[in-house]
């Protein structure tokens, strides 16, 4: 287990040595969850438990539950929840989700799936990262599948995906009645493709989307640094969540 290290919200963050402790991904779906300060609420492959803690340090769920498939992430997740003064409002179970009896009795699920196939690219050399970052135990599919068996109809899905899967992420959703409402583009420049999605679902709800505006990350081409973000992402980093027009048409 790595060293403290501060991260957003000023929160500590505890990781696997050699693993990555978390990315703009993760971060990015923490600020897109709407508020709704007493919803049961849980977390889908949860990892380490950076994004269950960002959405409780910010208030914008009640209690909230991670499943987590490694026992190691689950045990670092809670000494993370424990040094963070958290315990009382994040529980950490090991399990696979696809195999747990939901019976509809969460307000909200989030996750962060792996996002790519195995046997595709260059695999990952840390096992525990090639587990979160390819479908080893799970596909897009299958946490839909947890998703719609765990929300209470009327329940949000909430998710980020990579965009060249986007297709598979809505058919996913769509096939065990989660209907996607809003959806978000994110580009790191104005001049490049999408590199991730955001997506919002609703069980059972209507058909129709709001496909928002796209997300910036940097106002200047070829620029990683904080200081050229755009307007919107220095909202998200100052504010922790998005402005209203992603939030509503």
């Amino acid at each position: 287990m790595s060293e403290k290290q501060q991260v957003n919200e000023k929160l500590t963050l505890r990781s696997k040595d050699g693993s990555l402790s978390f990315g703009t991904d993760a971060y990015l779906l923490s600020c897109y969850i709407r508020k709704s300060p007493k919803s049961a609420a849980a977390e889908f492959g949860s990892g380490n438990g950076i994004i269950s803690m960002l959405v409780s340090s910010r208030k914008t769920l009640g209690h909230i539950t991670g499943y987590e498939i490694q026992k190691e992430l689950c045990e670092i997740s809670v000494t993370n929840i424990k040094e963070n003064g958290l315990s009382e409002q994040i529980d950490i179970v090991n399990s696979d989700v696809s195999k747990e009896s939901f019976a509809e009795q969460y307000d909200v699920v989030f996750a962060n799936p792996p996002y790519m196939k195995t046997g595709t690219g260059k695999e990952n050399e840390d096992e525990s990262d090639r587990i979160c970052c390819r479908e080893v135990f799970g596909s897009i599919e299958s946490f839909s599948k947890a998703a719609s068996k765990a929300l209470k109809y009327g329940g949000s899905f909430y998710t980020v995906y990579r965009p060249d899967r986007i297709t598979e992420l809505i058919n996913s959703q769509k096939m065990f009645g989660l209907e996607p409402k809003r959806i978000t583009l994110v580009y790191p420049t104005v001049n490049h493709v999408p590199c991730l999605v955001l997506c919002e679902s609703k069980k059972g709800g209507g058909e129709g989307v709001f496909m928002t505006k796209p997300l910036i990350f940097y106002s200047k081409e070829n620029s990683s640094s904080p200081k050229d973000y755009t307007d919107d992402m220095n909202y998200i980093y100052e504010n922790g969540e998005f402005n209203d027009k992603f939030i509503r048409p």
